[in-house]
This record gives C-alpha cells, structure tokens and sequence, in this order.
C-alpha cells in the first residue's frame, strides 16, 4: 500500500497576521473616521438628512469595516504577500466607494440626500 502524503496549508505566525492586518486596519479605520465625519457634518447641517441620505451615509460608515472583516478572513490563511495585496485591493475598493460617494454628495444631485 503506497502512502499518500497531505499537504496541510502552511498558516503564517499570529504576529505576521496581526502586523500587516493592524497596518492595514488604520487605513481602514481612517476611512469609517471620515465617513462618519461626513455622516455628522450633513446631518447636524442646515437641512439635515432624509432617509436615503442617512442610509446611503450609513452604509458609507459600515462599508469599510465590512471589505476588511472579507479580506481578513479570505488572506489570514495565505502568504504574507498575498494577504498584503488583497488588503490592499480591498482599500483600493474602499477608496473608489468613498470618492464616489464623496463625488455625489457635493455635486448638484447631492440635494437629493438632504431634507427640507
């Protein structure tokens, strides 16, 4: 009977995960800071906020933590480099959500997240 060898993943140290995943954090962590500082700044404004407004400004909040929480949890599990780049890949998807976002809220259709 011939042995079979299986290949267990090979998990990076817990310190490995935590730097670059702490490094990674802060970016992320700037970007819900500023989300919700954008989310006070138009509510406590002179019209205030209707309900797509503060959805779509909630959301804004909650979109950053929800890309890191799907990124650790697909990269923890692979290669440093690996999971350096899908961090990186999600905070470049977070970027793009926020300057979007950004975008419309000052443009002139912006109105439409305010109420009257």
């Amino acid at each position: 009977m011939s042995e079979q060898r299986v290949k267990t993943p090979r998990v990076m140290p817990t310190w490995v995960i935590a730097t670059i995943g702490g490094a990674f954090g802060l970016f992320y962590a700037y970007a819900v800071w500023n989300a919700v500082g954008l989310l006070i700044g138009q509510a406590s404004g002179q019209f205030g906020l209707n309900a797509l407004g503060w959805g779509l400004l909630l959301f804004t909040a909650a979109f950053p933590i929800l890309v890191f929480a799907a990124a650790f949890a697909l990269g923890s599990r692979r290669r440093a480099g690996e999971f350096a780049l899908l961090m990186l890949t999600g905070l470049a998807l977070v970027a793009v959500f926020w300057l979007n976002v950004v975008a419309y809220a000052l443009s002139s259709s912006g109105g439409t997240l305010l109420g009257a």
